[in-house]
């Protein structure tokens, strides 16, 4: 996890570092630009001076060309009280039903852009000028937006790259689950059927029944938990199961290992026959980490109740106890690998819960709810 932090720190390092020369030359180039083009447009109104003014040939033929050389920059004329003449150049007017609503509009971007207009001085008395208005040319708008552009490429693929880290590290965890239930799984076979060959020689002697009798449910817990991780380091098969019986039969075993002082009840709405489709051998592992964690955050008293609900697209199961609950701080750390408040354990437990409900049962598993000196809450989402 800390080598996936630290390259992706150094793809936003690098994105950062990019990205922000490019907006600052960007908006260099685009400084420059809006300065010549301001030039331009002085120059422009200068030709037009000269045109009004009646001046000789060449001065009129130079003048004519600059005049009808801007092809980029768009202008708007106003009088000296600000209101549109008329003229204008490079204003698309397609599709405009008002042309005065139009150059008003334009006339307030350009305001926005360059609030100085240049004045062309008609008469002093009684005062007469003609003011031009101007906005960005093509070129400009394109600079002005490039860096904007290239900011969202950027973080595509500084997002594509993250997200390929982390579909490799997950599919990396994944396989390393996946090795570590077939290898426990595998290791545990072994002395369970030598268990069970010395449990049959056992049974056949009288004074050893009693022994015998013991050791059997042991075993078959043993091998219960061998079967557990065998399925969870394959692809388990789902199949309708009846979802309260799985239920009723988990407390139920559960109840005998709580103690007189722990209260464990199971409240619903839904048909007996309701089914789900659900892997039961893991099902029961993710009830039994959970209930178990509940008796641990109770110290041997309270309650612990199971609700089940029905929604249109999902059936939720909300695990409560009375316990010590969770301090926030550590709510989004409870389905991490290692994590435990107990002090004894590996602190898989919710962590492979979470992982058979949502991989394999393509559900949900979650704190729904937590106050420290009240009791938690699990919250099961299954898909109908």
């Amino acid at each position: 996890m800390s080598a996936l932090l630290n390259w992706r720190n150094v793809l936003i390092a690098i994105a950062i570092l990019v990205v922000g020369s490019t907006v600052w030359y960007s908006r260099y180039l685009a400084d420059k630009i809006a300065t010549e083009e301001r030039k331009y447009v002085e120059a422009w109104v200068e030709a037009e001076r000269t045109i009004l003014n009646g001046a000789d040939s060449t001065s009129l033929s130079l003048a004519t060309k600059i005049a009808t050389d801007n092809t980029e920059i768009p202008i708007i004329e106003t009088n000296e009280r600000d209101e549109p003449t008329g003229l204008f150049m490079n204003i698309d007017t397609t599709g405009a039903t008002d042309l005065n609503i139009l150059l008003r509009d334009k006339l307030k971007q350009f305001r926005r852009f360059a609030p100085k207009p240049i004045v062309l001085v008609v008469r002093e008395t009684p005062y007469a000028a003609n003011k031009y208005y101007y906005g960005p040319s093509t070129l400009l708008t394109q600079v002005q937006w490039y860096p904007y552009v290239q900011l969202s490429i950027a973080a595509l693929f500084l997002i594509i790259a993250i997200t390929t880290q982390r579909i490799r590290f997950k599919s990396n965890q994944n396989q390393l689950w996946a090795g570590m239930a077939k290898e426990t799984a595998h290791q545990l076979g072994t002395p369970v059927s030598s268990l069970e060959g010395w449990l049959e020689l056992l049974k056949d002697i009288p004074a050893a029944q009693h022994i015998a009798l013991e050791m059997d449910k042991d075993v078959r817990r043993l091998q219960l938990i061998s079967d557990r991780f065998g399925k969870i380091g394959s692809t388990p098969q789902v199949e309708p199961t009846a979802l309260l019986p799985q239920l009723e039969n988990m407390l139920t075993y559960m109840r005998k290992r709580a103690g007189s002082k722990v209260r464990m009840e199971l409240q619903h709405q839904l048909h007996t026959d309701t089914q789900l489709q659900l892997s039961p051998l893991l099902f029961d592992w993710v009830l039994e980490n959970l209930l178990k964690n509940a008796l641990d955050a109770m110290d041997g008293s309270g309650q612990i109740l199971i609700q089940v609900a029905e929604q249109p697209e999902h059936y939720w199961i909300d695990v409560s106890d009375s316990g010590k609950g969770i301090e926030a701080g550590a709510l989004h750390k409870v389905f991490q690998p290692g994590f435990t408040t107990k002090k004894r354990g590996w602190g898989l437990g919710l962590t492979l819960s979470k992982r058979i409900i949502e991989q394999y049962h393509k559900g949900k598993l979650s704190v729904y709810r937590s106050e420290p000196g009240k009791g938690t809450t699990f919250r099961i989402v299954l898909p109908k």
